[in-house]
């Protein structure tokens, strides 16, 4: 082998260290930080399909339960009564909604809707019933998430039906008015002559309450409507006209 230089000897001894591979301080930062956003932004997303999709597929089961048991009952001669308003009064049929039958039990508190169904109010104002000589049937269900029963509530306009069947009658109420903003707090118009909607006088009404904008509880959206007549229930249990 041939000797080295002299010159050989000194670039040798002053070349500086060779340093070993490996990942900057602060680059070991920003990565982790962009995993932890990654992580998040997947949990996140787990969590809208959550609350967007599968509690509606819950709900749906649910409600489709319990609006069985109150057919059962109506199949044995039972009728929902003082004793049975828990089960469950009867259905709503809002052809604008494209919803099916919406079962409505007895109260507005989230445990009742989150079973994807509508509720009629018993605070802060009580709500009377569609049998009663006058007064107002006050309902609330979700707009989004189990159920959102009322999720097409924008679609509801002036002229429409809305159809409430018991176990003995069709309620056939025609929509007269709505209001598609107003506080959440706004109690007068759920009043038994709620005169907000324009009318002054007792009547028989029905309001359909929900939360609005969409994904939101910001605000409540509501639908005013008037019964215009009932029809007894035959034994085909035949719709009225404005649901065939």
């Amino acid at each position: 082998m041939a000797a080295r230089t002299e010159q050989e000897e000194r670039a040798e001894v002053s070349a500086p260290p060779v340093r070993r591979a490996g990942r900057h301080p602060v680059a070991a930062v920003v990565s982790l930080f962009g995993e932890l956003l990654i992580t998040g932004g997947l949990v996140l997303g787990l969590f809208v399909v959550y609350s967007l999709w599968w509690t509606n597929v819950l709900a749906d089961r649910e409600a489709g339960k319990q609006g069985d048991t109150v057919r059962d009952h109506w199949a044995q001669g039972r009728g929902p009564g003082e004793l049975d308003t828990k089960d469950g009064i009867g259905f709503l049929h809002v052809p604008a909604m494209k919803n099916g039958e919406v079962l409505v039990k007895k109260g507005t508190d989230t445990a009742t809707l989150n079973n994807g169904i509508a509720g009629y109010y018993t605070d802060p104002v009580k709500s009377a019933l569609p049998e009663d000589e006058e007064g107002n049937f006050t309902l609330a269900a979700h707009r989004d998430g189990h159920g959102a029963r009322f999720h097409n509530i924008d679609k509801v306009k002036k002229g429409d039906a809305i159809v409430f069947e018991t176990k003995d009658t069709w309620y056939v109420y025609k929509v007269y008015a709505e209001l598609p903003e107003t506080s959440k707090y706004n109690v007068d118009a759920i009043a038994p002559v709620p005169e907000e909607s324009g009318v002054k006088k007792p009547g028989r009404y029905i309001t359909l309450t929900t939360c609005t904008p969409v994904y939101t509880s910001k605000y409540r959206y509501i639908v005013w409507g008037e019964l215009v007549r009932t029809e007894k229930v035959d034994q085909d249990r035949t719709k009225p006209a404005e649901l065939r």
